[in-house]
C-alpha cells in the first residue's frame, strides 16, 4: 500500500496488477473453507555480519549464531539458508534485487515482468479478498525493496501514525465521497486515454502495435485496481486493540516494535494477506547508544565498531522474537510466511553474495540450516527459494525472477 500522495501520472505509471483467481474448491459442497495465507517479508539494507549470523554445521541439530541467539525460542519455527544469492552485483545498489528475483532495475526492460517484486506478484494473487491487496512499511525511507511489475519503486509508510489511521481510523462519509469522486474521475480518464489510444492501431508498426497492447493492458490493470479501491470505501474498518497512535516524525530503530505491532493486527484483522518492513541504512540508533549504523557496518573487522553492530543485530533479531511471539499469540504464525534477509550479505564488503536468508512460520517443516551448493554450477538461486515461496502462498506459476525451478531442498506442502 502507498499512502503517499500522488499525481494523475505517477498514479498511471506506478500501479500494478491485483487480480484475485476464484478459490473455487473452498466452494464445493461439503469442503472446509481454507484458512487465508499471508506472506510477511522483512529486508535489511546493510545485511548481516556473516560469522555472527550463519551457524558453522547444517541441519536441525545446528548451535544458533551469535545473532540467531535472539530467537532460539522460535528455533523450531524457522529455516536459515546458506550460499543463496541470484548473483546481483554493486553492492547498495544492487541490494534493491532482492524481492525482484536478483533482476535490477538497470536490467529490467529485457524480463516479461520488468523487476516486479514478491509481494507485488502475491498481492496481484490475493487482490480484493483485503482491502490492501499489500501494506509496505519501513523506516526511514526504505531500501527499495518493493516494485510493481511497470517497474516503479512503491515507498514505503514510515510513519506509524498514518499506517494506523489507515487500518483503523474510518474517514467520514463526506471524505468518502470526496475520494468516491476522485476515484471516478481517474476512471474516466483511463476511458478517453484507452480510446484515444486505440485509434492508432492501424497506423503503428509491429513493434509499437506491442508497446500499445502493453499499455492498454497497464490501463486495464489500473481499473481493477480502481474498481476494487471503491468496493472497500464504505466497508467498516476493524476496531484496533491498541491505542491511537501520535502523529510525529519518527526515524528511531526503536519504533520498529511498534510497526510490528501494527503489520501482525493489519495480517490478524485481514486488512491485508501481504506485508513487507523495510530496514534502511538511513535511520537513528542513538537510542542504543552506539554510533550511526551505515558507519558501523563498514567495520573492516574492526572490534569496536563490531561490537556496536552486534548491538544494533541484536536489537534487531530481539525485535524480530517479539514480532514472532505476536504472530503466535494471533494464531496466525502458522499461515504466515515471513521472509526475512537482504541483497547485501557483508556491508563492509559491499557484497551481493552468500545472502542471509531465514524463512519463518508458514506451518512448514523447518530444517533448521539448509546449506546450499557452493559449486557455481550447482548453485541454487535465491529466486528459486521465492518461487515456492509464492507456490506456498497460492500463486500458479512456473518461474520467478532468475529462477531455474523450485526450491527442492525443503519441503513447501
Amino acid at each position: 500500500m502507498n499512502l503517499h500522495s500522488i499525481d494523475r501520472r505517477s498514479f498511471l505509471q506506478g500501479v500494478g496488477v491485483a487480480l484475485a483467481l476464484p478459490m473455487l474448491e473452498s466452494r464445493a459442497r461439503g469442503a472446509k473453507p481454507q484458512r487465508p495465507r499471508r506472506i510477511l517479508a522483512i529486508g535489511n539494507h546493510l545485511g548481516f555480519y556473516p560469522p555472527a549470523f550463519f551457524p558453522k554445521a547444517a541441519g536441525a541439530d545446528y548451535v544458533s549464531s551469535q545473532t540467531l541467539k535472539n530467537i532460539e525460542k522460535h528455533r523450531k519455527d524457522f529455516t536459515v539458508f546458506s550460499n543463496l544469492d541470484d548473483g546481483a552485483n554493486g553492492g547498495h545498489s544492487g541490494v534493491h534485487a532482492f524481492l525482484s528475483g536478483g533482476i535490477r532495475k538497470e536490467e529490467s526492460d529485457g524480463f516479461p515482468e520488468k523487476n516486479v517484486s514478491l509481494d507485488q506478484v502475491a498481492a496481484e494473487h490475493s487482490g480484493s479478498a483485503a482491502r490492501f491487496p499489500s501494506i509496505t512499511a519501513g523506516l526511514a525511507e526504505g531500501t527499495d525493496m518493493c516494485w510493481t511489475r511497470t517497474g516503479v519503486r512503491i515507498p514505503p509508510v514510515n510513519n506509524p501514525a498514518r499506517l494506523f489511521q489507515a487500518l483503523f481510523v474510518q474517514s467520514a462519509k463526506a471524505e468518502r465521497e470526496i475520494e468516491r469522486q476522485r476515484l471516478g474521475h481517474r476512471g474516466s480518464v483511463l476511458d478517453a486515454l484507452r480510446e484515444s489510444a486505440k485509434s492508432l492501431h492501424g497506423d503503428l508498426n509491429s513493434a509499437d502495435r506491442d508497446k500499445l497492447d502493453q499499455y492498454l493492458t497497464s490501463v486495464r490493470e489500473v481499473e481493477r485496481r480502481l474498481q476494487m479501491s471503491k468496493d472497500w470505501l464504505d466497508k467498516p474498518k476493524p476496531k484496533p486493540s491498541i491505542k491511537a497512535i501520535a502523529d510525529e516524525e519518527r526515524m528511531h530503530i526503536e519504533e520498529m516494535p511498534l510497526f510490528f505491532d501494527l503489520l501482525t493486527l493489519a495480517l490478524q484483522t485481514d486488512s491485508t494477506r501481504v506485508a513487507t518492513f523495510e530496514i534502511p541504512m538511513g535511520f537513528t540508533t542513538s537510542d542504543l547508544n552506539v554510533g550511526g549504523y551505515h558507519g558501523l557496518s563498514h567495520h573492516s573487522k574492526g572490534e569496536n565498531k563490531l561490537e556496536q553492530l552486534k548491538v544494533v543485530e541484536d536489537y534487531i533479531f530481539t525485535q524480530v522474537n517479539r514480532l514472532f511471539d505476536g504472530l503466535q499469540e494471533a494464531k496466525i504464525f502458522d499461515d504466515t510466511l515471513v521472509v526475512m534477509g537482504s541483497g547485501m550479505s557483508d556491508g563492509s564488503k559491499h557484497s551481493n553474495k552468500d545472502l542471509p536468508v531465514l524463512l519463518a512460520g508458514g506451518g512448514l517443516k523447518h530444517q533448521g540450516h539448509v546449506v546450499c551448493p557452493t559449486d557455481k554450477h550447482k548453485r541454487v538461486p535465491l529466486s528459486n527459494l521465492w518461487l515456492s515461496s509464492l507456490q506456498w502462498f497460492g500463486v500458479e506459476r512456473e518461474s520467478f525472477g532468475k529462477s531455474s525451478g523450485t526450491f527442492s531442498q525443503m519441503d513447501f506442502s
